[in-house]
């Protein structure tokens, strides 16, 4: 062994916690090698243009054509079930566990709180990223992190962003767990992400809470500085590691990145033989720990989360609602491109020519010239496989929207046949079972995890007051709510109400409507047992109306006294000035001569 290479070895000398856990990352990460392949392959059908970018450039055809059925079903998904989740600004609500934590006060600053927080911090656009996640991988993964932005002005006066709770998706590449645990909960998990030295050290100094050791990430500053003096081959010698995306370590030590491989979770350390429980390790080029502390939570779990699409059996990485529809869009695209060179075949086919025949070009009005014993013959093909094309590639879009989910009653297209109130609305419901099972698994394991973590990352970082901005329902104008740290500890929890009750609102009221539409609801013995207000109190909150104040009890009473008042005092007045005598009115001209004689 040289020296140089005997020098490079000493200065990346490894934590034995480190090579733990970046030995775990290289080995789950192999494990899900054919998962990763066959997602990249899902994700071609998704994006391609034509089959070119697919494994249809397989097949001989001339024309490329790809339709993008996968990708419709997708938006059509992820649409859906967007509109599910957020039917309306009031989808979540607080539910308290003791007589202090449901008083009106406590319960309006919580949800006026965690709205302000949803709205400022983009919340909405890191679930749609989760709900492509959930379509395209059949998994999708979180975090929550307690922000605190601020930025300086020219003056140098700084100014304060936003500060609190936020949501940050997790690519599926970028994470690994045990696939075997019970839970995504009981399992161990590590997230690799990529920074710049720049931005180590920005968190350094302006992050002290993270607890990173300031000795070791110098260290790594200076062996990089140190490492540019060595030869690529010198280094490639000393360490046999290949980091995701740089190609060998030399590479990546001059790339200006530094990996970030984050654990949480249990583990042993080797070194002291103890058992490190619910703790998170930072590791840095998988070789330094720059961090090894409890975990920030209350509840001494990870922050972060996970929720499958479709699940497997003893395996947490679940399936996606397109993973079994590859092998069909492969046919569609087979089925149209076959189709088209048909057609091509058809209309252009290909000349037989024997004989003696002079050169030529074949197209209308040409002149062709045949010698003796010459003879041109078209060699056509009957287009009647193309309409069988046609019916199955029909069919096979049918299938894949029935098998996703997604039937064509949620684009808004009415299925053929007759139908009668009661059969439309039954064949709704059947139709977007899975469809609102999914959704409602989506918010109960994502959402609903989303919200009381974020919640418990704003009452742990809190501080001091914070000044929210709320819209008064009764007088519709904006107020500023102080609300403390005292204001938002409660027992209780968050719960999201949007798609498990979307669904079930709906056909209640479009039960209700054709039950009062029937000749039972119009039977009057029957409605002299129906509660009016109950029917009244029942719409305004399943068609969100509350604000508008729509339901008071005899409203409808009090305004009729009050417009048969106005009506009757108007009468009166016209009565009074048609009663009272009024003098007589002489001819202008009549009245100017008696001011001539005065």
């Amino acid at each position: 062994m040289s020296v140089k290479v005997a020098e490079i070895k000493n200065i990346l000398q490894p934590h034995s916690l480190a090579s733990e856990v970046a030995y775990m990352w290289d080995n789950l990460t192999t494990q899900r090698r054919t998962w990763v392949s066959e997602k990249e392959e899902l994700r071609n059908y998704i994006f391609a243009t034509d089959t070119t970018k697919t494994t249809n450039s397989q097949l001989p055809w001339k024309n490329k054509t790809t339709i993008p059925k996968i990708c419709q079903i997708r938006d059509n998904l992820h649409a859906n079930y967007a509109s599910a989740l957020f039917p309306n600004d009031n989808w979540f609500k607080w539910e308290g566990y003791s007589r202090d934590a449901v008083t009106k006060q406590k319960r309006n600053a919580i949800e006026a709180y965690m709205s302000n927080k949803i709205r400022q911090s983009g919340f909405r656009s890191e679930v749609y990223k989760l709900l492509y996640d959930f379509i395209d991988y059949g998994n999708a993964f979180w975090d929550i992190v307690f922000v605190n932005e601020t930025h300086k002005d020219e003056n140098g006066e700084v100014i304060q962003g936003y500060r609190g709770p936020k949501l940050k998706r997790i690519s599926p590449y970028d994470i690994t767990f045990n696939p075997m645990a019970n839970s995504f909960k009981d399992s161990y998990n590590i997230v690799r992400t990529l920074k710049t030295v720049g931005e180590l050290k920005w968190e350094l100094d302006n992050m002290p809470e993270l607890g990173y050791n300031k000795d070791i990430i110098e260290e790594v500053d200076k062996y990089r500085k140190t490492l540019g003096a060595y030869a690529t081959e010198d280094v490639s010698k000393a360490v046999a590691l290949s980091v995701d995306g740089f190609g060998n370590f030399y590479d990546y030590l001059q790339s200006g990145y530094i990996e970030v491989l984050e654990f949480e979770g249990s583990i042993n350390n080797k070194d002291t033989g103890e058992y490190l429980q619910n703790v998170l390790i930072t590791v840095v080029d998988r070789s330094k720990v720059i961090r090894v502390v409890p975990m920030p939570s209350w509840m001494g779990k990870t922050t972060k989360g996970h929720v499958q699409w479709r699940m497997r059996p003893d395996n947490l990485y679940g399936m996606g609602p397109l993973d079994n529809l590859v092998g069909m869009q492969y046919r569609i695209d087979h089925l149209e491109n076959l189709k088209a060179d048909a057609m091509d075949l058809a209309v252009h086919p290909p000349l037989a020519i024997t004989g003696n025949v002079e050169e030529f070009e074949w197209g209308p009005n040409a002149e062709i010239y045949i010698g003796e014993g010459g003879n041109i013959q078209e060699l056509g093909r009957s287009l009647q496989g193309v309409m069988a094309a046609n019916n199955e590639i029909a069919i096979l879009e049918q299938k894949m929207e029935e098998m996703a989910g997604a039937p064509k009653q949620a684009m808004g297209i009415r299925t053929q046949g007759e139908k009668t109130a009661y059969e439309v609305q039954t064949l709704e419901q059947a139709a977007s079972r899975i469809f609102q099972n999914k959704i409602t698994h989506f918010e109960i394991e994502c959402i609903e995890d989303v919200l009381n973590k974020m919640f418990e990352s704003a009452r742990r970082n809190m501080d001091g007051a914070d000044l929210i901005r709320v819209i008064d329902n009764d007088l519709g104008v904006v107020q500023f709510m102080e609300i403390t740290k005292n204001d938002i500890t409660a027992s209780g929890q968050l719960r999201p109400i949007g798609a498990r009750h979307f669904s079930a609102q709906a056909t209640v009221v479009q039960n209700i409507s054709n039950f009062y539409q029937s000749a039972v609801g119009q039977d009057p013995s029957v409605r002299a047992h129906i509660s009016g207000k109950a029917i009244a109190q029942l719409f305004e909150e399943f068609l969100g109306l509350e604000r508008f104040q729509l339901f008071q009890e005899n409203i409808r009473i009090q305004e009729d006294a009050e417009s048969q008042s106005l009506i009757q005092e108007a009468q009166m007045q016209l009565q009074e000035r048609e009663l009272t005598p009024t003098e007589p009115q002489l001819p202008p001209e009549v009245e100017a001569a008696m001011r001539g004689q005065m």
